[in-house]
């Protein structure tokens, strides 16, 4: 199935009927345009456009927020998990999942090419600006990531090279007044596009037993 970008906040359409993911209990939106979007057989292929990110630099330098994101709105705790691969080109080509609030209160978890031309874990939560992390760079052309919604406004970034052992990359809140949307995007900061692609997409409404262990 192949669609085309739609206003922001509105629903994500395939020709004219809402995309649904496998898995996910909940209706899809548009935060931002995409090239292109392909669904079909539990795959997602996501295409974000030239100079796509989202960031805002602790050095005082410009907000970018113009990367497309296909989110839901969970409800309660929650685990959200793919394997995600990505087409990578240029420094900074990321497949993300997201957890975002608003402009002020977001967070990211990507597997991004980074400036040493290696396929790498990285996390970003912002509080205003951007507490950008590397963590562990990966030699698979893939990598798990997962996020967990732990309640009053809690989350824990996880990542896994099989999606059975999952190790710790980033527990943290956000402000916990804000309704949040979680899901997937891509990003191409100094590139002219990137596709990343999102299968084995599980959802499950529940609270994770231990966030450092990652059981």
């Amino acid at each position: 199935m192949v669609g085309v970008w739609k206003l922001q906040g509105q629903p994500v359409k395939v020709g004219d009927t809402d995309l649904r993911i496998d898995g996910i209990p909940f209706k899809l939106f548009w935060d931002n345009k995409a090239g292109e979007f392909q669904y079909g057989s539990g795959r997602l292929r996501l295409t974000a456009g030239e100079k796509t990110d989202l960031f805002r630099n602790p050095r005082g330098q410009a907000e970018v927020n113009n990367s497309p994101r296909i989110l839901f709105e969970p409800e309660g705790c929650f685990l959200l998990s793919s394997k995600v691969s990505v087409d990578f080109a240029d420094t900074f080509d990321a497949g993300v999942l997201v957890v975002y609030g608003d402009r002020e209160s977001w967070a990211k978890l990507c597997f991004e090419f980074s400036p040493q031309k290696q396929p790498t874990v990285v996390t970003v939560v912002n509080k205003g600006v951007s507490d950008d992390s590397n963590h562990v760079p990966v030699s698979a052309k893939y990598v798990y990531l997962r996020v967990a919604g732990l309640g009053e406004g809690a989350f824990a970034f996880h990542y896994s090279p099989d999606g059975q052992l999952w190790q710790l990359a980033r527990y943290f809140a956000l402000t916990s007044d804000i309704r949040v949307q979680v899901g997937f995007s891509s990003q191409s900061p100094t590139g002219r596009g990137c596709t990343a692609t999102f299968s084995e997409i599980h959802y499950q409404a529940t609270m994770l037993e231990d966030v450092r262990s990652g059981e």
